[in-house]
């Protein structure tokens, strides 16, 4: 199978969330492949359930030859180990490993949907997202990095750190 760039957005709010992302970057360098690209570390406010501490995100990209599924298999199992609990939707985690991006392929089953279904729709997906691939052309909606931010109608708090 041809290697695809992967990209993936990385999110913690609980404990010390910057040490959580710098372990989910090496067990991503372990058990897929090495970054390739990284944006920034920026601190954002929370989205979905508003209620809850601020979150630090960070989009990575590696090159894998692993299909979709295999991806999404090992950074479920990152999560597990680092002691993610799924209780409800956009509740607090310790880490969150989201796939933006598998190549330019658009994928919609049960398990994993590529592109990500809300990245258009979140400036704390999109400002980093944009800061490592401004031109990248959006699979479903055929415009780049930079117009999906410009059209972004999220007033979340995003600070570069």
């Amino acid at each position: 199978m041809e290697a695809k760039i992967v990209v993936l957005l990385l999110g913690s709010n609980m404990g010390d969330s910057l040490a959580c992302l710098k372990t989910a970057i090496h067990h991503i360098e372990n058990r897929l492949s090495p970054i390739i690209m990284a944006s920034s570390l920026y601190k954002t406010a929370a989205w979905g359930k508003l209620n809850q501490a601020d979150f630090y995100n960070q989009v990575v990209a590696i090159k894998s030859n692993q299909t979709a599924n295999e991806v999404l298999t090992i950074i479920l199992g990152i999560e597990k180990q680092m002691g993610r609990e799924r209780t409800e939707k956009w509740a607090e985690r310790v880490i969150d490993i989201d796939i933006l991006f598998y190549g330019n392929d658009t994928i919609d089953n049960p398990n994993l949907k590529v592109p990500h279904p809300y990245l258009h729709t979140r400036r704390f997906t999109l400002i980093p997202l944009q800061e490592i691939l401004p031109q990248y052309i959006h699979p479903t909606y055929s415009k780049t990095i930079d117009t999906l931010l410009d059209n972004c109608s999220d007033a979340g708090k995003v600070e570069k750190l």
